[in-house]
């Protein structure tokens, strides 16, 4: 994910960037992921399918999907038509569709059947880069990891965290600058960002984090 940015904005400076992580885990202590899911198979779909799609629609879909495959053994032998048939009303849902199959073919065939819990094995599965192998350990095993969606990179241009250009390296200064608690705050930053710190319209007048604002001094991230 690469956003453009039309001017840096200001960055926060490690006092404030202390008050900030302070003010996230106070408002968000138990934050976790809104998708729903019963096991490491469920979450990793699950996330998976949410790539540019929201949370609430992945939770329409999987029923009916882990219902039909409810592990990779039956997924890794599903008919492609009928997967997509299944997720078509998910964004991307022809690649999705394949991703999943392939995905559930490799956990089969490469890990014995076993979903993988570490990072550079989960990123060689169909589908899954390092963004959604993060948010699966993050949410699966509590790991001190930071991952950076759309609203994560949002939030954290317009409190001057980063000034970086793509998710990756936004992930790296939030890591950086943050040290500790990684995986609370990922969740806060989502959650934060999709109903507070919006893109469009975002709550501004009783904002938790409004002194620590830089958007006002003309940070904008197009998308």
């Amino acid at each position: 994910m690469t956003k453009k940015i039309t001017k840096y904005p200001k960055l926060a400076n490690k006092q404030e960037i202390e008050e900030i992580k302070k003010i996230f885990l106070k408002n968000y202590p138990d934050s976790v992921t809104e998708l729903n899911y019963k096991n490491l198979y469920e979450l990793i779909v699950s996330v998976l399918l949410s790539a540019q799609c929201t949370d609430k629609r992945v939770n329409i879909i999987t029923p009916a999907l882990f219902a039909k495959y409810p592990s990779t053994k039956e997924l890794s032998n599903a008919n492609l038509d009928d997967v997509k048939e299944i997720i078509k009303s998910c964004s991307f849902f022809n690649n999705k569709a394949k991703n999943l199959i392939a995905l559930a073919k490799m956990v089969e065939e490469d890990f014995n059947g076993e979903i993988p819990l570490e990072q550079k094995e989960l990123v060689k599965l169909a589908g899954v880069g390092q963004k959604t192998a993060n948010v699966v350990l993050i949410e699966y095993t509590g790991a001190n990891l930071m991952a950076v969606d759309t609203h994560v990179f949002r939030v954290a241009h317009r409190l001057g965290l980063s000034k970086s250009t793509t998710a990756k390296a936004t992930e790296a200064d939030l890591s950086k600058k943050f040290k500790t608690n990684l995986h609370q705050l990922h969740q806060a930053m989502v959650l934060f960002g999709r109903y507070k710190c919006k893109a469009i319209n975002p709550e501004c007048e009783d904002c938790i984090l409004k002194e620590y604002c830089k958007s006002k001094e003309g940070f904008k991230a197009k998308g």
